[in-house]
């Protein structure tokens, strides 16, 4: 089980500020390029499902992920989660044919994806990812600038033990450096399915 907390930011100019408030604290900045696949029929979403290919740093690095039954509640998210690493290479073939995806052996979320739906996966498509990484009182804290093809979303996000004590610290920043925030309500995936920026 994967928990986070998620906030949103309402535009460029919060991201840029908390951006440069955190300058000090910064580790890494992540180029992702985010690709999901499902049915035609879309057998995946109904089971609140979402199979990904994550492509880091233009093609130096590749992880095939299964998330499931994802709930979002007060800026705090739970999700079931399945990671496997995969070269990039083949990575890239299974996008452009997405078929190969059931052919790829010893994969732990290919096998209980043809369990639960079977084949016949398709691209869906996806969205590119600015993640700017900073480890912050002990906190690892991913600010993301999202770039959809109807337009960009930005959110922080930090994995958490303790997810309501680290919404707090999160909140306490925030408020004390007059950046305004609102709980995020859906996850990523979901903003790229609805095809609209949340409101």
């Amino acid at each position: 089980m994967e928990v986070e907390v998620k906030l949103r930011l309402p535009d460029s100019t919060s991201h840029q500020k908390l951006s440069s408030l955190l300058s000090p604290y910064h580790t890494k900045t992540l180029l992702q390029e985010n690709i999901f696949f499902d049915t035609k029929d879309s057998k995946l979403a109904g089971n609140r499902s979402a199979l990904r290919l994550r492509f880091y740093n233009l093609d130096s690095r590749c992880v095939l992920s299964l998330k499931a039954k994802p709930i979002v509640t007060n800026g705090i998210s739970r999700v079931e989660e399945q990671e496997e690493a995969l070269d990039p290479q083949v990575g890239r073939l299974c996008v452009s044919n997405p078929e190969r995806l059931a052919l790829l052996e010893g994969s732990g979320i290919m096998e209980r994806v043809k369990r639960e739906i079977g084949g016949g996966l398709v691209c869906l498509g996806g969205f590119k990812n600015v993640r700017q990484v900073f480890v912050w009182k002990g906190l690892e804290l991913e600010v993301d600038e999202t770039v959809y093809d109807f337009g960009t979303s930005y959110e922080i996000e930090c994995e958490s033990k303790e997810p309501e004590r680290d919404k707090r610290l999160i909140e306490e920043l925030l408020r004390d450096n007059g950046i305004e925030f609102s709980y995020s309500d859906v996850n990523k995936f979901a903003v790229f399915r609805s095809g609209k920026l949340p409101s």
